[in-house]
């Protein structure tokens, strides 16, 4: 908890300075951002050793799971892949400041070589049939890939379907009643 607390008076201070988060969900940022995050950790195989969170921006959803797997599974190796270089300054203050060891990727995520990741995350950063393609280059065979969706989450399955074929749950956001998490695997293109 103190590193969650850490973590969310470094993003209070950096926002003002980098558009890390939306001004206007800072007051509710336990919420809205943290638990939202956490919530992908119980959908992820317990025994999972390489996440990868593409897009990680202010940190949601991987310097979240980074931070509570470094207490709850300790042999998960994160890495936190970001092409905005402030942001990325700022992803390894909050690590180096909670004492948290995960990787920052500086770079465009299809300019990384293939990971092999166990569970690929991305919160808010390309609809479903582009993260899909991001999630063939970088996961391994049995991977699961964790995607938070809002309301129009329907329509992102059914236009990836035409690119793609793969099995989804869906389950339920536990901080917002229009949103899911998709938790997908058996990746291949069509």
């Amino acid at each position: 908890m103190g590193r969650l607390e850490t973590y969310l008076e470094l993003l209070a201070k950096w926002n003002s300075k980098i558009n890390l988060v939306s001004k206007s969900t800072l007051d509710h940022a336990w919420t809205r951002h943290f638990v939202d995050s956490a919530q992908l950790l119980e959908l992820a195989p317990d025994d999972a050793k390489i996440w990868i969170d593409m897009g990680s921006g202010g940190g949601f959803p991987g310097l979240v799971i980074a931070i509570i797997g470094a207490e709850l599974r300790p042999a998960l190796s994160v890495t936190l892949m970001e092409s905005d270089q402030r942001k990325c300054a700022f992803l390894r203050n909050v690590l180096r400041e909670t004492g948290v060891a995960a990787q920052v990727l500086s770079k465009r995520i299809e300019q990384i070589d293939p990971t092999g990741a166990d569970v690929i995350s991305a919160r808010a950063l390309a609809p479903l049939h582009v993260l899909l393609g991001f999630a063939v280059h970088h996961g391994a065979p049995n991977l699961t890939a964790l995607f938070p969706k809002g309301e129009s989450w329907k329509s992102e399955v059914e236009a990836a379907e035409r690119e793609w074929r793969f099995q989804h749950e869906v389950w339920p956001s536990k901080t917002n009643p229009e949103a899911v998490v998709l938790r997908i695997k058996e990746i291949e293109h069509v």
